[in-house]
């Protein structure tokens, strides 16, 4: 696209993961300038004021409703969920869908298989009330783990997590509480946007089949699977990243 963008181009929106905020897209957003881009908080970080009840659906809304009328959603993790529950709710809004290290179900149930195992979920929860600083430090240490990249992942983590402020220990009990009963599956059907599904072959917080189950269910998406990638690809392999991301924005100008 050329280096200036219509008014009709939709604006890129950057959404963060548990326990961060939208500043970890600063190195994305300045790769992607030609595109106009906003990286919010979501509500309850940052400056960003807390919703209820804390669902997918309802963060959802609140980003409906401060965000521009035309966007492509580009979420990571947490993010991610937010973002599919969006273009699911708004789909004239939410033109295209990224899905970064993303999955529908978080926590292994009867008949899902692809998640993370629910006592080491309860872990976080109970250290969360114990102290929530170390838990939400080692949270991030598990977001690069298994991957090629994995120190230098952790220490931008640890870089920035604090970077806009201590994060309310309330609210990221409320993500936790989130992630242990979000099931996005029922949405999908409803979701008819071009989707990039973006997925790290290392990712142990959501494995690589949730990657391959939802680009398997999403109408129009297509799997992007770095196999060196752990649960941040866009830190990890950014120019990976940035060449895959740009090849499935080209012809989404306007």
């Amino acid at each position: 696209m050329s280096p200036h963008a219509s008014p009709r181009t939709p604006h890129l929106v950057f959404l963060h993961g548990w326990g961060l905020h939208g500043g970890i897209w600063a190195d994305m957003r300045r790769r992607l300038a030609d595109w106009p881009s906003l990286a919010p908080d979501l509500p309850g970080y940052g400056t960003t004021a807390p919703v209820s009840p804390y669902t997918a659906e309802r963060l959802a809304e609140a980003l409906a409703a401060a965000m521009p009328p035309q966007c492509i959603a580009i979420g990571w993790s947490l993010g991610g969920m937010v973002a599919l529950a969006w273009a699911a709710r708004h789909p004239q809004q939410v033109r295209a869908l990224v899905l970064v290290a993303t999955t529908p179900v978080f926590v292994n149930q009867t008949d899902w298989s692809h998640g993370l195992a629910p006592e080491v979920l309860e872990g976080f929860a109970r250290d969360l009330q114990r102290d929530y600083r170390a838990t939400l430090l080692r949270f991030l240490a598990l977001q690069a783990r298994g991957g090629d990249q994995a120190r230098a992942v952790i220490a931008h983590l640890r870089g920035t997590v604090f970077a806009r402020g201590e994060p309310d220990p309330v609210v990221l009990a409320a993500g936790i509480e989130l992630l242990r009963n979000v099931d996005l599956r029922g949405a999908i059907p409803r979701v008819r946007c071009p989707t990039l599904v973006l997925h790290g072959g290392h990712d142990t917080l959501c494995p690589p089949a949730a990657g391959h189950w939802l680009a398997e269910h999403l109408a129009g998406s297509r799997l992007a699977l770095h196999p060196s990638a752990s649960h941040a690809p866009f830190l990890s392999h950014p120019g990976w990243f940035v060449a895959t991301l740009q090849d499935f924005l080209a012809g989404r100008d306007g």
